[in-house]
């Protein structure tokens, strides 16, 4: 059971990281509105970017989160399946 703590607490740690990074580019996103209400457009194409960088980020580390998903899931499925 220790090994199945031990990838629930690494899931869990990958969920926090994953909730940042997309409160962050909320964030971003809020002022790249605002950005374009007041036609900022230089600051826009650097918010822009950094959104972009950030999503590429968030897709990398929801690929993690999956992965580790299937690890939790297939480590409860062999230790539920009765040893002869």
């Amino acid at each position: 059971m220790e090994e199945f703590d031990r990838l629930i607490n690494e899931q869990l740690k990958t969920m926090d990281k994953l909730l940042l990074l997309q409160s962050e580019i909320e964030k971003c996103q809020e002022i790249e509105q605002q950005l374009y209400a007041l036609q900022e457009f230089k600051q826009i194409q650097s918010i822009g970017e950094e959104v972009q960088r950030m999503k590429k980020e968030l897709s990398s580390i929801q690929h993690i989160f999956e992965q580790q998903t299937e690890d939790v899931i297939r480590y409860y499925q062999e230790s539920q399946e009765p040893s002869f």
